[in-house]
C-alpha cells in the first residue's frame, strides 16, 4: 500500500519541532515520520519515549544504548528502525564493524562481556519464548544496578 505524503504544514504545530530536528539531523524529514505523524498523539508519545531512552543523562552509555536499539530492531524486523539506529551505532563506535556483526554477536569477538550480557538481556525481553532467569539477572547485576537494568 502506498500512502501519499501530506505537506508538513498540515500536521499539528506540536509535531513540527520533531520534523525540524529530523531535517537538522538527517538532512530531510524522514518519510516514515510523515506517515506515523498521521496519528499525532501516538507519534509524539513514541518520539518522546525514544528521546527519554536515548537521552544524554541516561545511566547507560551511548554505544550500549545503540547496540540494544539495533538488536531489538533486528528482532522486530523493522527495516527503517534498523537503518536509522545502525547509522547512530556506526557513528557512536566510529565504524560499521559492530553493526555488521550484531546479528551474530554470539560468534563475534568484537563484543566484550558487558555487551554480551546486555545483548542477551535485550533478546530475553524481546523474544516471546525467552525469559530472564536467575543466572542472567546475576550476570546483569555484575555490571549494572537495578535502575540501569530497568
Amino acid at each position: 500500500m502506498r500512502v501519499t505524503e501530506k505537506p508538513v504544514s498540515s500536521y499539528p504545530w506540536y509535531l513540527r519541532p520533531f520534523f525540524w530536528n529530523q531535517k537538522r539531523k538527517y538532512g530531510q524529514i524522514l518519510k516514515p515520520a510523515l506517515i506515523w505523524a498521521r496519528i499525532p498523539g501516538l507519534f509524539a508519545a513514541v518520539a518522546i519515549l525514544y528521546g527519554m531512552l536515548d537521552r544524554k543523562s541516561s545511566p547507560i552509555n551511548p554505544v550500549l544504548r545503540s547496540l540494544i536499539t539495533v538488536r531489538v530492531s533486528q528482532i522486530n524486523g523493522c527495516r527503517f528502525c534498523i537503518d536509522i539506529n545502525s547509522a547512530v551505532l556506526a557513528k557512536r563506535t566510529g565504524s560499521m564493524n559492530k553493526v555488521e556483526a550484531l546479528e551474530q554477536w554470539q560468534e563475534s569477538e568484537l563484543f566484550d562481556n558487558k555487551e554480551r550480557v546486555v545483548l542477551e538481556y535485550a533478546e530475553a525481553v524481546t523474544y516471546t519464548d525467552r525469559r530472564v532467569d536467575d543466572d542472567l539477572s546475576r550476570r546483569l547485576h555484575e555490571y549494572f544496578n537495578e535502575d540501569e537494568i530497568v
